[in-house]
């Protein structure tokens, strides 16, 4: 019996459970690819992620963990109603509640960071006292894009208004408008450009909340992730992300997205591999 309707499934990740009960984790994959502003192909991501972990090894040397005694579902990917944004979000938003309500993790594969708008609506409704982590080389912040109140660059200002002040933290940003910054000065705790060093000093902030995390690949110098979106030179290096996913193990993760990928842009596949890693080492965190 399908769990879930408008679903589909040609590829699961690596060492997804067939058994939805048991499992803690649900990974579903929302192609979202509607407001991006630049580079299109976020759409194409969630396939070409999963795929691309049968590269990896079951094992982190990382966490000294395997994810062969991990219990988590891949659920597919949601059929995106194309040139419909609202009916896509409330896709993302139904499938999110259905897998909260079943007391699971929600852990998504974008798709655009629109996705994360939805899933973050339903987080809040069983944690109020909700804290977003936000890896990202963009502050996201703008109050429109274009004219238009949802977008990919409008959606951590959005993300505000359903958490408590001063409960999004951001790490890693190196661009956007002044009127972001203003912004996140009075009702973000943002720190510019670096990543690893702010993220360990307030690591102690964090672990008494749940905790949503928001991963956009562009967080990465494009020398790592050249396959998104929106490049942006500056950005930080995978190890230090894999140094900062071993405190994960540490923090009351509720949910998680990773976004932005867009393999059309990088034939070398460096960055859906490096985006499957991440996806690995979080699934060893959260299960």
């Amino acid at each position: 019996m399908k769990r879930f309707e408008g679903l589909v499934s040609q590829y699961t990740f690596l060492r997804s459970k067939d058994d939805y009960e048991s499992s803690k984790a649900v990974i579903v994959g929302a192609p979202l690819d509607q407001t991006t502003s630049f580079r299109p192909g976020t759409r194409v991501a969630p396939k070409r992620i999963r795929e691309l972990s049968y590269g990896l090894e079951d094992y982190s040397p990382y966490l000294d963990d395997s994810l062969n005694n991990k219990f988590f579902y891949d659920a597919g990917d949601i059929e995106m109603p194309l040139g419909n944004l609202q009916k896509s979000l409330e896709l993302i938003e139904k499938i999110s509640s259905k897998i909260i309500q079943d007391e699971k993790i929600p852990i998504f594969i974008g798709g655009e960071h629109l996705i994360t708008l939805p899933i973050v609506k339903q987080v809040v409704l069983k944690y109020p006292e909700l804290k977003v982590i936000h890896f990202d080389a963009h502050a996201d912040l703008r109050d429109t894009l274009f004219g238009e109140k949802l977008s990919h660059g409008t959606v951590l200002r959005r993300v505000c208004e359903y958490i408590k002040d001063r409960h999004l933290y951001q790490f890693g940003i190196r661009s956007g408008l002044k009127e972001e910054f203003d912004f996140a000065k009075d009702h973000t705790r943002t720190f510019l450009y670096d990543v690893k060093e702010p993220f360990m000093k307030i690591l102690d902030e964090l672990k008494d909340f749940p905790v949503y995390i928001t991963f956009d690949i562009d967080v990465f110098d494009p020398a790592f992730a050249p396959g998104t979106g929106t490049p942006e030179p500056g950005g930080c290096t995978p190890k230090e992300i894999f140094e900062i996913i071993q405190r994960f193990k540490e923090l009351k993760i509720v949910g998680f997205d990773l976004v932005e990928v867009s393999p059309l842009a990088d034939l070398s596949e460096r960055t859906s591999i490096l985006a499957a890693k991440i996806l690995r080492e979080i699934l060893m965190c959260v299960c």
